[in-house]
């Protein structure tokens, strides 16, 4: 069943929804536009699940052309980490799904900071006071862990058991004015409505019935999430809630808060858990899962995006290679599962394989590409380079055209396999020689087949060419091949020779056959 109804402070209409049989129903809002928020705390920095998070955020706000917003939660004083919360909004800007409103972007709606609202939660926590939905709590911390150690002792989950809900006015304000720093607690009602979950259906939690009345204001004045975030999302004219299933249980709790305020709620819609492939919990702190470190290691974002995505449901096909365009086009919040996610990170070096390749054939994603090895070249090997041609945007594009398809990441190029394409090896005649005794015929007859021109035109005509010196030195083709690896590159083996005589070009070719018969 459907009603229409109007919040108290007249702004948007709203739309109540009814489970069939139920005697009621919870109200959201009826939107104007999709206004999403990612709201993660400081506490640590940006790890997978949380673009995970962002990115589906992002996904529906865009399709609808509506808004993303970060809002940073970090009421959590005690467990802030210094620059997470600059680093979350650089990764999520990195990752190409910057936020439309932010801290560092400004808009319409805020400071985006938590600890900059706390008036806000003071004159909502003050209008639960008044009108009876929560109370001032005096218990002390010791109070509390009694009640915590007795609950275990006898086997049953801790709760508080609410003694304050139950004073007088008159205790409440002799407490008060003897300087007690009181909590403020909101007062669960018994029983629960049923409400719409976009992901996991009609969902009643009767929280009242397993918990004790939840802190909403601490001793400091700052709120805790319950209380922040209901706010927030108020002020801030959210639509849609789209946050992980382990926050499913506390949206009874939230909804209570929304009603006891005469608010109307968000939609909401939880996303199912991100674990490893054995089911284990997917670590928020470790490094081979946060964001910065990927990237360090040579991830591209759009394969992050990719790998994510594909590790979960809401879309109509599952494949590799999709990008963010295609991303939002073929999102679908009704298509979201709420079977959990599995992250396989073994699978993550072939989506940057997929992804890296497409960069390599796009002329200006590949001009970018060229730019980042140099810089890395450059602090990698700069002081072992002679010849500085290696650095020049033929070449190193060159190198990379060849090598597409190959490349995991471009940070493999500056491993000590992949050295010879920037620093001359020193490889002997003598060591040559080992190879095959007719070294010195094969580096002639490779130098003369390069004066004549033609060859290096392909991988496939320079094999052919290199067939026809074998023949006609009448030596074996895999003695040819050891002597010219070795030569090029002093290496045992790498990209095929033929490869290795693209990347280097005719000249530099020529130059080490010719001071590898000098040496």
């Amino acid at each position: 069943m459907f009603c229409v109804f109007w919040r108290r402070s007249g702004a948007r209409r709203g739309v109540c929804t009814r489970l069939p049989g139920a005697s009621r129903g919870v109200c959201t809002r009826q939107p104007e536009e999709a206004r999403v928020r990612f709201a993660p705390s400081p506490t640590g920095f940006l790890h997978l699940g949380g673009l995970r998070t962002a990115l589906y955020n992002y996904l529906f706000a865009k399709q609808r052309r509506g808004t993303f917003i970060l809002r940073l939660e970090d009421t959590d004083r005690d467990r802030l980490v210094p620059g997470a919360a600059d680093a979350i909004e650089d990764m999520l800007e990195w990752a190409g799904i910057p936020p439309d409103e932010s801290s560092r972007r400004g808009g319409h709606y805020g400071p985006y900071v938590q600890s900059e609202r706390l008036h806000l939660y003071s004159q909502a926590a003050s209008s639960l006071l008044h009108t009876g939905h929560a109370y001032y709590c005096f218990c002390t911390n010791q109070r509390l862990e009694l009640l915590k150690r007795e609950a275990q002792r006898s086997g049953h989950a801790p709760r508080y058991d609410n003694r304050c809900r139950h004073l007088s006015q008159v205790q409440v304000q002799q407490k008060l004015a003897s300087g007690v720093p009181p909590v403020v607690r909101f007062r669960l009602a018994s029983g629960a409505d049923p409400f719409q979950d976009l992901v996991f259906g009609w969902t009643r939690h009767e929280v009242a019935s397993v918990e004790g009345d939840p802190v909403i204001l601490k001793a400091d004045g700052f709120p805790t999430y319950h209380l922040a975030s209901v706010v927030d999302d108020h002020h801030m004219r959210i639509s849609h809630v789209l946050r992980g299933s382990e926050w499913l249980i506390s949206s009874a709790k939230h909804l209570q808060l929304f009603r006891a305020l005469a608010w109307s709620p968000p939609a909401y819609a939880h996303l199912p858990l991100m674990l490893n492939p054995d089911g284990s919990k997917l670590s928020k702190r470790h490094g081979h899962t946060l964001i910065q470190s990927l990237r360090e290691q040579g991830m591209l974002p759009e394969s992050l995006l990719d790998l994510v995505t594909h590790a979960g449901s809401g879309f109509s096909s599952n494949r590799i290679g999709r990008r963010l365009d295609e991303l939002i086009q073929e999102f679908n919040i009704s298509k979201i599962t709420t079977h959990s996610a599995l992250l396989d990170l073994d699978k993550l070096n072939e989506f940057n394989r997929v992804h890296l390749q497409r960069r390599i054939e796009d002329q200006h994603a590949c001009v970018e590409l060229q730019d980042e090895l140099r810089q890395r070249l450059l602090h990698t090997h700069g002081s072992d380079i002679s010849d500085h041609t290696v650095l020049e945007p033929h070449y190193i594009h060159r190198v990379l055209q060849l090598r597409k398809g190959h490349l995991c990441s471009l940070r493999e190029l500056l491993d000590q396999s992949y050295s010879y394409l920037w620093i001359r090896p020193r490889v002997s005649s003598q060591q040559l020689k080992h190879e095959s005794v007719e070294a010195a015929d094969i580096a002639a007859a490779v130098i003369q087949l390069v004066g004549a021109g033609g060859s290096f035109s392909s991988t496939e005509r320079l094999n052919r060419e290199l067939k026809l010196i074998a023949s006609r030195l009448n030596t074996k083709y895999s003695s040819v091949m050891r002597v010219l690896r070795l030569a090029l590159s002093a290496q045992q083996k790498g990209p095929s020779v033929a490869e290795m005589m693209l990347s280097l070009g005719e000249q530099e070719v020529c130059v080490r056959l010719q001071k590898a018969l000098e040496l």
